[in-house]
């Protein structure tokens, strides 16, 4: 009877420990850009359509993990021309890459609802690691929020398409700025 007890001790202990499953609930989530254009200002985009669940527990980040799908045809910068050309071979090449995806491999130096989140990103056909700055929002009933931005070289993922400017510089800036508002909500 003693090793039953020391037994269901250790499996309800590995039990508490195990995180609580999200699903993002792309109504309330963002997943945004922004990339330098004409060498002057930024242009702001965003994909309207991905899913993903977030594996959380708000005492143990180690615990913590995510993925998440986006669809690339679903790009949108509020423009139904530039969004064409950014779903063609020329950049995304949506009908050969139809999806972007991330899937986390850690948490680390979490600290007063901060840290980063590291992860491998796949687009375009390329995956690479990155390393997300990373905010709770905290949790409120069944839901709970995450803020999450990373900057990235489009050139890394085989996304070279560029212009150059008659009076120099080029038409589409390298460096894109990544910003996601997640709010996930409990999978019963």
């Amino acid at each position: 009877m003693r090793n039953f007890a020391a037994f269901l001790s250790v499996f309800l202990a590995a039990a508490s420990a195990r995180a609580t499953t999200y699903e993002i609930d792309a109504v309330h989530s963002q997943v945004g850009f922004k990339v330098r254009h004409m060498m002057a200002g930024k242009t702001p985009g965003r994909f309207e359509r991905f899913s993903g669940t977030v594996e959380y527990d708000a005492k143990n980040p180690k615990s913590w993990s995510t993925q998440a799908s986006i669809d690339a045809a679903s790009i949108n910068t509020g423009n139904e021309k530039r969004d064409g050309h950014l779903r063609s071979p020329d950049f995304f090449d949506t009908a050969k890459f139809p999806t972007l995806s991330f899937v986390s491999t850690g948490v680390r130096d979490w600290k007063d609802g901060k840290g980063k989140l590291l992860g491998k990103l796949t687009m375009h056909g390329v995956t690479k690691d990155v390393v997300m700055d990373l905010e709770s929002g905290g949790e409120s009933g069944d839901r709970a929020g995450f803020s999450a931005t990373t900057k990235i070289d489009r050139r890394d993922y085989g996304i070279v398409w560029n212009k150059a400017l008659d009076k120099g510089g080029v038409v589409v800036g390298n460096d894109v700025e990544i910003s996601l508002e997640i709010e996930a909500v409990r999978k019963k």
